[in-house]
């Protein structure tokens, strides 16, 4: 197995926590090595040519399962090249990248944030839109509140928690909840949807609003309220290498494997609509 780059500890460590090292052993870990057999990803084919070397992704967390996965069979396909994700919320790795941050390749859960990046000269070509989102009520297994819809969020009794307006999720809630006319109180403010979704699952939390491969994602460990479609918000995933990329040509290797048919069908597994 490959030795992790100084520039990947850079990132795990010196930055961000949260971001996987290319070699780590702890199943948790988001950076992704060659997937095991039998996995989902064995057995498809791209045409994306072979690259090598390291890729780093700084990616929206609602796509943290998929694109984990992800990472897996671009690995089987391109055994030379390693990929690490930066997974959090949209506008955090806006910023991050505009402070400096090395990343090859950013992926937003909305249209703004990829705005702002390309609008700072951080991008280093056109963005593609590589999936869609919609967002949905979670409620605790089971639904023991027996929320319906946006208008029961209102209930005082309820403990209701959405991502800040920061955020993609945040801001796709507050359209949704204007959109149907419902006003909403929230006992907290997440900085990323995987907050709402941990409150909620650990029973902190009522219900919330999130996206909803996030509640997919969450398993029988959460239900989902489907939110009408004449007040939900569709959220477009764009990606793009960025400016100041160090492996460029891989990155964009990268992003034409999520674009092809092998790429768009494990983002269909996890819930993400075609773009």
């Amino acid at each position: 197995m490959r030795v992790t780059s100084l520039r990947s500890l850079f990132v795990s460590f010196a930055l961000f926590g949260s971001v996987a090292t290319a070699c780590g052993s702890d199943s948790s870990s988001a950076t992704t090595t060659a997937g095991p057999a039998g996995t989902p990803s064995d057995g498809i084919t791209t045409a994306v040519p072979a690259v090598s070397g390291e890729i780093v992704v700084f990616a929206a967390s609602s796509l943290t399962d998929a694109f984990t996965e992800m990472g897996q069979a671009f690995h089987a396909a391109n055994p030379d090249a390693t990929v690490t994700f930066n997974f959090a919320g949209s506008g955090d790795l806006v910023t991050q990248i505009g402070q400096g941050a090395p990343a090859d390749v950013f992926v937003s859960a909305d249209e703004s944030n990829m705005t702002k990046l390309t609008d700072a000269g951080e991008a280093a070509g056109t963005p593609v839109v590589i999936a869609r989102n919609v967002m949905e009520i979670i409620v605790e297994a089971g639904n023991p509140k027996g929320i319906t819809g946006l208008a029961d969020l209102t209930n005082g009794d309820l403990i209701v928690v959405l991502c800040a307006d920061t955020v993609p999720c945040g801001k796709n809630a507050a359209k949704a909840l204007a959109n149907a006319g419902v006003t909403v109180t929230p006992k907290s403010l997440e900085d990323k949807v995987k907050g709402v979704v941990t409150k909620v699952t650990t029973g902190e939390a009522d219900a919330g609003i999130v996206f909803a491969t996030d509640v997919l994602a969450a398993g029988d460990q959460a239900a989902g309220v489907e939110i009408p479609a004449d007040v939900n918000v569709i959220s477009k995933y764009p990606i793009v290498v960025t400016k100041e990329a160090t492996n460029a040509t891989a990155g964009q290797a990268f992003i034409d494997f999520v674009a092809s048919a092998a790429g768009q069908a494990i983002l269909a597994k996890y819930g993400f609509l075609a773009p």
